[in-house]
């Protein structure tokens, strides 16, 4: 075990999938001679070359398009688009040719590639680069799509999606990358796709959370725990696909649901999840399910606006409260 921070552990999960796989190479926009926006591919190209390791112009929808190309060949492409804001650019790919070659080849052509981004807001990056977009990724059919938490995670899933037959999304919240904690370090350590983590164990209200929000509701369960309200904290881990046998367990026990997610209201991934809730969860459930999200604007560049519209354990601490009254 060492202590490193997210950063550091995506790049250690990069360095040891390259060595253990020569057809993995990583490219995208100053990921080579710059190191990456965030320097999780810091000293790459130093260690594996410039044709494993790729600065690419800037132009989404060829990058993806070139994705799903090198992964047809038999190669293991994990590009990384410069902020999840521009995910929109890349959908063509996704929509149209990733998420369904699978499908309409009957299982002959395989997609293994990987689409690192960074979201969210808090950073005061304004509202072109603090969206978290994930529910229109999630909504496709074929995509996986994972947003771990903790360093551990980070490196864990990210050598589980190089290693995936299909195409992932890697989502990473700008916030985490400072984040330090123990990190597994035998090259073997891979954190399973599709698996959810408690967190914090409870029997009176559920609360369950994807990325950053999973540290917010950690906090907002301190809060509940002051008024002699003993949460339950769900880190999903995995937004596609779901682990629907965690979340039914939770419920069976606590019988309350909270749903937070950074992406807005309306027909986002909260809401997906509340239905989700309904849907298998329905006779456990005591209360309506309740959600935390971001309100239906764009992220305020003012620090001020900015925290006043971003879900917080306070608002989440308030929402189980709702949902117990």
């Amino acid at each position: 075990m060492a202590k490193l921070r997210y950063a550091e552990a995506l790049n250690a999960a990069l360095r040891e999938e390259m060595q253990r796989d020569p057809n993995v190479f990583l490219f995208g926009e100053d990921i080579a001679r710059y190191g990456g926006v965030f320097k999780v591919t810091r000293g790459l190209m130093e260690e594996f070359g410039e044709s494993r390791v790729r600065d690419t112009p800037i132009s989404e929808q060829t990058l993806a398009a070139m994705a799903v190309t090198a992964a047809m060949t038999g190669t293991r492409p994990v590009l990384e688009i410069m902020y999840a804001d521009f995910m929109p650019l890349v959908l063509d790919a996704l929509i149209n040719q990733a998420s369904i070659y699978e499908y309409i080849w009957a299982d002959q052509v395989q997609m293994p590639f990987v689409l690192r981004t960074q979201g969210g807001g808090g950073a005061g990056a304004g509202a072109q680069h603090s969206k978290s977009l994930d529910v229109l990724i999630a909504h496709i059919p074929g995509i996986k799509v994972v947003a771990p938490v903790t360093p551990a995670d980070a490196k864990g899933m990210l050598k589980a999606a190089i290693r995936d037959q299909q195409p992932v999304v890697f989502l990473e919240h700008k916030l985490l990358y400072n984040l330090r904690d123990e990190v597994p370090d035998d090259e073997d350590f891979i954190v399973e796709i599709g698996k959810a983590r408690t967190v914090v164990e409870g029997t009176d209200i559920s609360i369950f959370a994807t990325s950053r929000m999973v540290l917010e509701s950690q906090k907002a369960a301190e809060l509940l725990a002051a008024d002699g309200i003993k949460a339950e904290v769900i880190d999903l881990r995995s937004l596609r696909p779901l682990d629907l046998n965690a979340i039914k367990a939770s419920i069976a026990k606590t019988h309350h649901a909270v749903v937070v997610n950074e992406g807005w209201r309306f027909c986002g991934y909260a809401a997906e999840l509340s239905a989700t809730i309904m849907d298998h969860a329905f006779d456990d459930l005591d209360a309506p399910v309740q959600r935390v999200t971001l309100p239906d604007l764009p992220v305020p560049y003012s620090e001020p606006l900015e925290m006043a519209v971003l879900p917080n354990a306070a608002k989440i601490a308030d929402a189980a409260r709702k949902a117990l009254a």
